[in-house]
């Protein structure tokens, strides 16, 4: 299913929204290619980029990387979770009492869409305060064939485009925060390697799956026996020839990451059914074919 939408509101949305304290200039580029621009850093300035085509390819990509590109899944609960996972992301949404270790993201791309002025549907909006409505998973399957799940998938499905807007923005913003956390003494490799893997389609698509994904790996709740797993601890890991290309090197590097994770997880579910899910999932972090990220003057 292609994600279509104008590139100009695109654009308008990443540099207008309310709230999101960004001195950042329009990018100057008369060709209408170009979505995004240069995220200014103090360890130096790295680009994400890419044009309408390329991000409606990684918006698809993690529509199957999360749902296997099914419909059904836009409104899930997985067995196990104390909280559904909504959209193409698999976007988390904590009920009432619900404090997870993992970082909450449905409200944000609910907020994201309100400034964005995207219809929502009235029981979606009218929710105070904004909690799943659903207390467990038993109390959401009991529903799950109701009118207002249906009205909530049919809208999840309708806004992908939007959903893989929201993700591109995470990761962008997400860039700054985790050079800031890393240690100083990696800080200049780290800032090279995102701006390696920020030179490829592919590159920014890994940095775009794995930050909603696993996280940027700067929260402390984030964490089993003092190890992360998010973008940060990925990039801290990347290791090989400096002639090998960085999404390779991302990509063992992620693998050792994840691995590392459900080894030092409590329950065995995660090296038993998750940890092979996971990587798979990193096998597609490669080149889409024909495609080049936008260059300075395109």
């Amino acid at each position: 299913m292609a994600f279509k939408f104008l590139v100009v509101i695109f654009v308008a949305s990443l540099l207008g929204l309310a709230g999101c304290g960004s001195d950042e200039k329009a990018p100057a580029s008369d060709s209408g290619r170009q979505v995004a621009k240069t995220v200014n850093l103090p360890a130096g300035d790295i680009s994400l980029a890419l044009t309408p085509a390329q991000l409606d390819w990684v918006g698809q990509q993690i529509f199957r990387n999360e749902c296997a590109g099914r419909f059904e899944c836009l409104v899930h609960w997985n067995e196990g979770e104390a909280f559904p996972s909504l959209g193409i992301g698999h976007f988390i949404w904590y009920p009432e009492g619900v404090d997870g270790r993992f970082v909450e993201s449905f409200p944000a791309l609910v907020e994201y869409m309100k400034q964005r002025q995207v219809s929502i549907p009235e029981w979606l909006r009218d929710l105070d305060p904004f909690d799943a409505p659903w207390g467990d998973r038993q109390s959401f399957l009991a529903v799950v064939d109701s009118p207002e799940m249906a009205e909530l998938r049919e809208f999840l499905a309708g806004s992908q485009g939007m959903q893989a807007e929201f993700i591109f923005r995470r990761a962008r913003m997400s860039l700054e925060k985790v050079i800031d956390a890393a240690p100083e003494e990696q800080e200049d490799d780290i800032t090279e390697r995102l701006e390696a893997l920020s030179q490829t389609p592919g590159g920014v698509y890994a940095i775009m799956d794995y930050v909603n994904f696993k996280g940027e790996g700067v929260s402390q709740t984030e964490r089993y026996k003092g190890d992360g797993w998010g973008l940060l601890q990925v990039l801290m890991a990347m290791s090989g020839d400096p002639e090998e290309a960085a999404i390779k090197q991302f990509r063992e590097a992620a693998r050792k990451v994840l691995t590392r994770r459900a080894e030092n997880a409590e329950d065995p579910v995660e090296r038993e059914r998750w940890l092979p899910g996971w990587l798979k999932r990193l096998d597609t972090y490669s080149e889409p074919p024909e495609m080049k990220i936008p260059s300075e003057n395109s």
